[in-house]
């Protein structure tokens, strides 16, 4: 899905392990331009990182910024385009590097490149997310110790975005503020197995199993009366997460 900027604002300064700092000022369009005219086009939410921060790391992977063409730190930096792979962060000593894969379309919508990420020891590639809003995401899940997700149906939506607001209200929790979420509502407490993945912004939660064959399901329940029961206490809204948000995430 298409990432959020105003909850990939919420996610960056919630993350503690993200290093960054405000710009005095972002980099003018003829930097941009002149740095997209030696890699091609950047992709948005890489373009709203440099509008807001400019400088900055997700744990250990420190991003490229938009400076002079041969400064290592740069994204225009000779070493990082290679062929159709374009290195945007890069972990110090050898470590794992992140690269767009231009050229390709991901999930999350126009211009977003799918973001893969080659191993520092054996030089192995693996995808990682879907934009490098995706990335910023799986990475501050990861360093919350919440691995990629709670489950493959929020894994596969933070690959592409921290969260989703809709206009009726439906808000499904990015890695910054799903912990928190369930420790308010003592979710481990009283629906043991069960994850509050987003909530109506009306009193209902929406949950999901984490573990056991069914988890797709999510489920809808007051967060007043979150219960071990929540099969047969709430109701079943679809099976599947990215398709009903897509469709605007009707709650009939």
């Amino acid at each position: 899905m298409r990432p959020d900027p105003t909850l990939l604002r919420e996610l960056v300064d919630a993350s503690p392990g993200f290093g960054r700092r405000a710009v005095p000022a972002p980099p003018s369009e003829e930097l941009i331009g002149a740095a997209e005219a030696r890699v091609g086009p950047l992709p948005p939410s890489y373009r709203w990182w440099l509008s807001a921060y400019g400088h900055g790391r997700a744990g250990r992977a420190e991003i490229a910024s938009i400076g002079p063409a041969d400064a290592h730190e740069s994204l225009t930096a000779p070493w990082r385009l290679d062929g159709d792979r374009l290195c945007f962060a890069a972990e110090p000593d050898g470590g794992d590097a992140y690269h767009f894969a231009l050229g390709r379309t991901g999930e999350a919508g126009p211009g977003e490149y799918p973001v893969v990420v080659r191993d520092g020891m054996d030089g192995e590639e693996y995808p990682f997310a879907e934009s490098f809003a995706g990335f910023l995401a799986v990475r501050a899940a990861l360093l919350r110790g919440l691995r990629e997700g709670p489950n493959p149906s929020v894994a596969r939506l933070w690959r592409s975005t921290p969260g989703v607001l809709l206009d009726n209200g439906v808000h499904l929790y990015g890695p910054h503020s799903l912990p928190e979420r369930n420790e308010t509502f003592e979710v481990a407490r009283y629906a043991p197995g069960w994850t509050l993945v987003g909530d109506d912004s009306g009193g209902d939660g929406l949950l999901m199993r984490h573990h056991g064959r069914d988890r797709a399901s999510v489920h809808r329940l007051g967060l007043g009366a979150i219960s071990g029961d929540v099969t047969g206490a709430g109701e079943r809204v679809t099976d599947d997460l990215a398709g009903w948000l897509r469709a605007g995430a009707p709650l009939g």
